[in-house]
C-alpha cells in the first residue's frame, strides 16, 4: 500500500497517493457512468478527480484550489482533443486514456504550482506513457485505463516538480503525440484558447451505459411510449447511428453485463422491456434471458455515413405495416444547470443508496456541492473513507 497519503474512496484505508489515483480512477468507470466532453473525445472527469482528490488530500489544498486545478485540466484536455480530432479515436485510441493522461498532468501541475517549463516537462512525461486500446471495450481493461492515466497523470507532474525532463513539443513535434496517435496540429484551436470554458459542455449520463447508446436508446423509447405501441406488436426496429457510434457501441450480441454497456441493440431492448437503465439491467443473467434476446433480434443498427456524432433516427415498423420516426442527440441536450444539478443531484443519492445511509450521502453532497468553500480536501477526502461498520450490508 505505500505510504499512508491518500483515501480511497468507499474504505477506511489510504494508500500512497498514486496508487489512490489507480484505485479511485478505475473503480470510477467500473459502472460506465460518469460524464463526457465531446471536445476531449471521452470522460474528463473520471482521469482528473482522482489524482487531483489524492493530490489535495496530500498536500491539503483548498477545495478553490481543487476547483481551479479541476478546470485547467479538464480545458487542456478539450482543447488537445480539439487538435486530435477524430483521426485519432476512429484510429482505436481511447481518448479518455490518452488525453487522459495529458488532463491529469495539466490539472495535477496546476494543484502543485509548477511553472511553465515544468508543466511542458510535466505534459511531455504524461504523453510519452499514454496508450488505450479501444479493442479492450467491454472488459475490465476500459477502467483500468481511467485509473492509469490519471494516476499517470500526477506522477508526471510530481517527477516534472522535481526536475525530471520529457520533450518541449511533445505534441507537435516529429515523432510526438499527434503525429504518431493520428491526431493533426489545428492552428485554428490555437486563436479560440481563452474565449471559453469547456466545462459548460459537460454532458451528464442519465443511464448506466457508453453514451453512443443513450441517443438510440432515448428515440426508441419516446417512439414507443408517445404512439402508445405494445412491444409484442413490433415487427422491427431500424436504427441508423454514426460511424462514430458503430465503433463505440456495436456489439451486436453481448454475452455479459459489461458487453451490454457496449451494445445498441441490448439497451433499446433493456429501455423498452424493463424500463430501468440504471446499474442494475447490466448483469450477465439480464444481459442472457431469453426475453430481451427475442427483442434484440428485431432490432437492426446501420451505419448512416450523414451522422458524426452521437446522434440516432430511429425507425419503429408494427406488424401491420405501420411506421414510426424518431431522432435523438443526446449531447445536444444538455440542460440548464439548476436542473442538470438537480438531476445529477439525485443520481448520486441513487448510487450511494446500497452502500451508505441516506443521511451519510445527503452530508457528503451538501459539501460536494459548497466545495469551493472548503479550506481543506482533507475534509472531503474523510467523509469519502467509510469505515465498514458504518456501510449497509449488501448481503
Amino acid at each position: 500500500g505505500g505510504n499512508p497519503q491518500a483515501t480511497i474512496i468507499g474504505y477506511d484505508m489510504k494508500m500512497s497517493v498514486d496508487q489512490a489515483a489507480l484505485i479511485n480512477g478505475t473503480s470510477s468507470h467500473v459502472l460506465d457512468y460518469d460524464d463526457t466532453l465531446v471536445s476531449f473525445l471521452g470522460h474528463p472527469s473520471v482521469t482528473l478527480f482522482p489524482s487531483l482528490l489524492a493530490l489535495s488530500e496530500w498536500h491539503g489544498k483548498s477545495g478553490r484550489d481543487f476547483l481551479t486545478a479541476y478546470l485547467v485540466g479538464l480545458q487542456a484536455g478539450g482543447t488537445i482533443g480539439v487538435c486530435a480530432g477524430l483521426d485519432h479515436y476512429m484510429a482505436g485510441w481511447h481518448a479518455t486514456s490518452t488525453l487522459g493522461h495529458l488532463a491529469s498532468a495539466a490539472g495535477c501541475a496546476k494543484l502543485l504550482g509548477l511553472n511553465v517549463t515544468q508543466t511542458q516537462n510535466a505534459l511531455g512525461i504524461a504523453a510519452t506513457q499514454s496508450s488505450g486500446l479501444k479493442r479492450v471495450f467491454g472488459t475490465m481493461c476500459k477502467p483500468f485505463h481511467a485509473g492509469r492515466s490519471s494516476q499517470a497523470g500526477l506522477m508526471s507532474a510530481l517527477l516534472a516538480g522535481n526536475g525530471f525532463t520529457s520533450a518541449e513539443d511533445i505534441l507537435e513535434g516529429p515523432q510526438g503525440f499527434f503525429q504518431v496517435l493520428k491526431g493533426k496540429v489545428n492552428e485554428d484551436v490555437m486563436g479560440l484558447l481563452g474565449l471559453g470554458w469547456d466545462v459548460v459542455n459537460i454532458s451528464q449520463k442519465y443511464h448506466a451505459s457508453c453514451h453512443a447508446t443513450h441517443s438510440p436508446l432515448e428515440a426508441a423509447v419516446e417512439i414507443v411510449n408517445s404512439e402508445n405501441i405494445p412491444l409484442e406488436a413490433i415487427n422491427k426496429i431500424t436504427i441508423r447511428s454514426s460511424k462514430m457510434a458503430l465503433d463505440a457501441a456495436g456489439k451486436e450480441i453481448p454475452s455479459t453485463g459489461l458487453e451490454g454497456k457496449f451494445s445498441i441493440p441490448y439497451c433499446v431492448a433493456n429501455a423498452l422491456l424493463r424500463g430501468e437503465t440504471g446499474t442494475q439491467a447490466f448483469t450477465d443473467e439480464k444481459v442472457n434471458q431469453s426475453e430481451i434476446k427475442a427483442l434484440m433480434q428485431k432490432i437492426k443498427v446501420i451505419l448512416d455515413p450523414g451522422k458524426t456524432a452521437l446522434e440516432a433516427h430511429v425507425d419503429v415498423e408494427t406488424m401491420d405495416g405501420k411506421k414510426f420516426s424518431g431522432f435523438s442527440d443526446i449531447l445536444q441536450q444538455i440542460p440548464p444547470l439548476s436542473i442538470k444539478k438537480d438531476r445529477v443531484g439525485k443520481k448520486f443519492l441513487d448510487l450511494c443508496g446500497s452502500y451508505l445511509s441516506k443521511k451519510k450521502a445527503e452530508q457528503i453532497l451538501r459539501k460536494v456541492q459548497t466545495l469551493e468553500n472548503m479550506s481543506n480536501m482533507k475534509q472531503i477526502a474523510e467523509e469519502l473513507s467509510t469505515p465498514a461498520s458504518k456501510r449497509k450490508s449488501r448481503g
